[in-house]
């Protein structure tokens, strides 16, 4: 798989490498490199905004029509000619990375799904968490999710180098095609199964929502087994990056036993 890094430069979120210019944005779609987000300036209806805008959409980019006041506070050089791009420190790889790394291993794919994960430091936990457990990949939505920022990086503490993570348009659909491929899955819920109790051996995705809102509706009922973490203490909930680990290390227990 390619990697590349960026620099760790200011911008949306003071972690994402910010390109600017009409210039270097349309080459930056056009070369392959992956692109979180893309604001345009509203009503701004060129010829170059125009194509700009066609390779957005051609790659399923998010695409944010702004003021100018919102693109001066993105901008770090004050010359973004009405289109900034915020790219990926990293590429993006595919989920077919991941059943490739399952079959050569010899082992059941084991894919972790992240619904909603906004905070970096706790998606490059779980990143990082998903490579010493020995999972196959890890799935993050487009939208409602952090990106690949260099702060992902640094607290993955280098699993991205060696931990394939696929962006996908749709969790829900993702979920029905990955069922028709022998998987069972199963989401971390405080009101689920005990899940000591559960099966969850062989082809699994282990899905992990995030602390506010925990795993969407209707991407709960697409899983086969909701499993809760035993607590025992005064806080009725885990961060999330914690309550995954907890989970996948009784995915590990489980495989170990077979």
């Amino acid at each position: 798989m390619q990697r590349f890094n960026s620099t760790d430069t200011a911008g949306d979120n003071g972690h994402t490498l910010m390109i600017e210019g009409r210039n270097a944005v349309l080459e930056a779609f056009r070369s392959g490199r992956p692109i979180d987000k893309l604001f345009v300036l509203d009503q701004c209806q060129d010829g170059p905004v125009r194509s700009i805008v066609r390779e957005a959409r051609k790659h399923d980019t998010i695409l944010n029509f702004v003021t100018r006041e919102r693109l001066d506070q993105l901008s770090l050089t004050g010359k973004h000619q009405g289109v900034i791009a915020c790219a990926a420190a990293y590429e993006y790889s595919d989920i077919e990375d991941m059943f490739r790394i399952a079959e050569e291993r010899k082992e059941d794919p084991f894919l972790i799904l992240l619904d909603g994960i906004e905070d970096p430091h706790n998606l490059g936990a779980l990143i990082r968490t998903a490579n010493i457990v020995g999972a196959h990949g890890v799935v993050i939505p487009k939208r409602r999710a952090s990106g690949l920022t260099a702060t992902v990086a640094r607290t993955s503490a280098g699993a991205l180098n060696y931990t394939p993570v696929a962006k996908v348009t749709n969790l829900v659909r993702t979920i029905e095609e990955l069922k028709k491929r022998g998987l069972w899955f199963v989401c971390a819920d405080m009101d689920g199964e005990t899940m000591y109790d559960l099966n969850l051996s062989g082809p699994i995705g282990l899905v992990i929502g995030s602390e506010g809102e925990g795993v969407s509706r209707l991407v709960k009922e697409k899983c086969d087994y909701t499993a809760g973490i035993p607590m025992k203490g005064e806080i009725s909930s885990l961060n999330a990056s914690v309550a995954g680990g907890v989970l996948c290390y009784e995915i590990v227990r489980q495989r170990l036993k077979r």
